[in-house]
């Protein structure tokens, strides 16, 4: 039988600024989530073009911190499995969200740029193809509705 895993988290708005949604401007986007265990809160906002604090994470920046989270760990165990030594990884991720008109919008396209460092040259080679069987084990790159590109750099470490 296939597992079942589940997740809860606490979502607080913390951007009443007196006169609450009396209008667009009249309040703050800050937020801050929780999760039972944790030992920081996320502190959140909309992005910047949408009113929110710059200083805290917004939505769509998670999204995509989830994305080269999963990659990552993903791409570690299938190393591991491949025999491939990985000493050191690297992300410089980006994100693309086009807005529909409507006041809403849609991300359509991530793209990782892993920088995987690997312990011997001989490695090299396998270590640029596992990019693939570990997107295919991702579990949040399986659960978006938008490309997520990838745009591997593999080196081996400096003797």
């Amino acid at each position: 039988m296939l597992g079942e895993h589940h997740y809860a988290i606490e979502l607080e708005w913390e951007g009443d600024r007196g006169e609450g949604t009396a209008s667009y401007r009249s309040y703050g986007r800050q937020h801050a989530v929780r999760a039972a265990g944790k030992l920081h809160p996320i502190a959140g906002s909309s992005d910047r073009a949408f009113h929110g604090d710059r200083d805290r994470w917004n939505p769509e920046e998670l999204v995509l911190a989830a994305l080269g989270q999963c990659h990552m760990l993903s791409y570690l165990h299938v190393a591991v499995n491949h025999g491939v030594v990985v000493v050191g990884y690297e992300d410089a991720a980006t994100a693309l969200m086009r807005e529909d008109g409507r006041g809403g919008g849609r991300l359509v396209e991530a793209v990782l740029r892993p920088r995987v460092t690997v312990a011997d040259a001989s490695m090299v080679e396998l270590a640029e193809s596992l990019h693939h069987e570990a997107s295919e084990k991702c579990f949040i790159a399986a659960s978006v509705n938008f490309a997520v590109r990838h745009e591997p750099t593999t080196l081996a470490r400096a003797e």
